[in-house]
């Protein structure tokens, strides 16, 4: 593997934004499409995110594709949406938008936390992590099934040699977690202006 499992992302992300500032869709979804092998890397432990994250991408892409020209820009499904009053339906682009938002944050606070803290295992992380963004959103089931799956993270070390590659993985981990959350607060600050940003499972 060249570089690192996040150097096709971040080489993604330069490709985001139009050149007027908008935020496009394929390019965005593609991003996070690309840092799905991390997540495979993790095993059983995030099958639940995996899923999540898969479910939203496709719902979205599925929408991009009936209308790539209408939908070319990623907020003109949630005005949409907005406009039909469809928006908070738990089928809708918005709310795929918001959950898979919400799921890149818990993966950017993860790589943080690995970064930050050489010491914590793998589950610490991740239960961390996941207690500073995706918990407050989550009802009490996937809550539980949450807090269960984390115990199943995989070995530190072993996890950080499978994405190493050939790169520094360290360095890249570190670019990502500067690159990708202004996007992600982008998108928070977009929905929060519709009053779309604190929708619950």
């Amino acid at each position: 593997m060249e570089g690192t499992v996040f150097t096709p992302s971040l080489e993604g992300m330069q490709h985001i934004k139009s050149p007027e500032g908008e935020m496009l869709t394929k390019p965005f979804l593609e991003v996070c499409k690309l840092i799905m092998p991390v997540i495979d890397k993790f095993g059983t432990a995030m099958t639940l995110v995996k899923t999540d994250i898969g479910g939203n991408i496709s719902r979205l892409e599925k929408k991009y594709q009936s209308d790539s020209t209408k939908y070319n820009y990623l907020y003109n499904m949630v005005k949409e949406e907005v406009e039909c009053e469809t928006a908070k339906g738990s089928s809708s682009c918005t709310n795929g938008l918001l959950w898979l938002t919400r799921a890149m944050d818990f993966l950017v606070e993860l790589f943080r936390n690995l970064l930050a803290h050489p010491d914590w295992t793998m589950t610490e992380a991740c239960t961390d992590s996941y207690g500073k963004t995706l918990k407050k959103f989550h009802g009490w089931i996937a809550s539980s099934s949450f807090t269960v799956a984390m115990k199943l993270a995989p070995d530190r070390k072993k996890f950080m040699e499978v994405i190493a590659g050939s790169g520094d993985v360290n360095a890249d981990m570190e670019k990502f977690c500067s690159a990708f959350p202004p996007f992600l607060e982008e998108n928070h600050k977009f929905l929060a202006g519709f009053g779309l940003d604190d929708m619950k499972a």
